[in-house]
């Protein structure tokens, strides 16, 4: 895939946002995407015929994440109010609220089965919660972060966290066993390849870094755009060919997996990419911004 492949052409803008939008992600088979932000909303989109769905209230701060079940029917969302709401997509209604985070959470996923929520806190916590108990109270604490978790991924068996620490910890459920990576810079987002190999870390020393999950090593190292003080996200194409990623000045940029060379970049925004999402089968992309919008990008 070359530079003509990647999406770079403005194929529509999603408004309804008041104030920035702080995180915008495609669902599972792509078509249809959700955002949050300092509004206290979260919004569901078509983002291909640029159609806004519904929008969810309940939260009492700003909304820092959410994400959504594979097959469409529940939403997990978290943020400055130091709660996590399980939704019902179609109703709108909150199933659940889970508390026990003592301060703002960061990030919230759901595990392939969705039964499972394990959500990423200021206070240096990562927790995990059962869908489907009426218990209130996680199901474990993992608190070996020496500083806020800001980001975590999940595979089957693992629950991976990048912290401002300065590490990426991998804890295996089943045996119990954490591995740490030091990256010796804050992490504010990480990513997994979409053949499950690496871990995409964006650091704020304004450089993203590729690294190598069985035996912990730096692969590649990716430059030119800037962040230092904002929570900026970042991911792979669906091909894993390319490194996608937004900049505090507006800008998006693409990198070569392997040569870290930049590819291409545009100026997608007029204030922070905070964003960026890509579709899992096409090469179309949405990107979110302090400055209120969402965009959809095809090639």
């Amino acid at each position: 895939m070359g530079e003509g492949d990647l999406p770079r052409t403005e194929a529509g803008v999603l408004r309804g946002h008041e104030g920035a939008v702080l995180a915008a992600r495609f669902n599972g088979d792509g078509n249809y995407c959700l955002s949050c932000g300092k509004d206290r909303t979260i919004r569901l989109w078509n983002p291909h015929r640029g159609i806004h769905i519904k929008t969810y209230k309940s939260h009492g701060r700003e909304v820092r994440d959410v994400h959504c079940t594979s097959d469409n029917s529940k939403l997990i969302s978290c943020g400055g109010d130091r709660q996590i709401f399980y939704w019902d997509v179609s109703t709108g209604r909150v199933i659940r609220r889970f508390r026990g985070h003592d301060s703002e959470v960061n990030a919230v996923k759901f595990n392939d089965y969705a039964s499972v929520v394990v959500s990423a806190g200021y206070d240096r916590s990562v927790r995990a919660w059962d869908c489907r108990s009426h218990s209130t109270e996680p199901i474990q604490i993992i608190n070996t972060f020496q500083d806020s978790v800001m980001s975590v991924c999940l595979t089957k068996t693992e629950i991976i966290g990048g912290s401002v620490d300065g590490t990426v910890r991998t804890f295996d459920i089943r045996i119990g066993r954490e591995i740490s990576d030091d990256l010796g810079q804050p992490v504010n987002c990480i990513s997994m390849s979409n053949d499950g190999n690496c871990i995409l870390a964006s650091c704020l020393d304004s450089t993203l870094r590729l690294v190598d999950r069985s035996a912990g090593e730096l692969l590649q190292e990716y430059k030119g755009h800037t962040c230092k003080s904002y929570k900026l996200d970042c991911c792979l194409t669906n091909t894993d060919a390319h490194v996608a990623g937004g900049s505090e000045d507006g800008y998006v940029f693409f990198w070569d997996l392997v040569d870290a060379s930049v590819i291409s970049k545009f100026r997608a925004h007029s204030s922070v990419v905070t964003s960026v999402s890509y579709h899992p089968k096409e090469d179309c992309m949405i990107t979110a911004s302090v400055d209120g919008t969402i965009k959809v990008w095809k090639t």
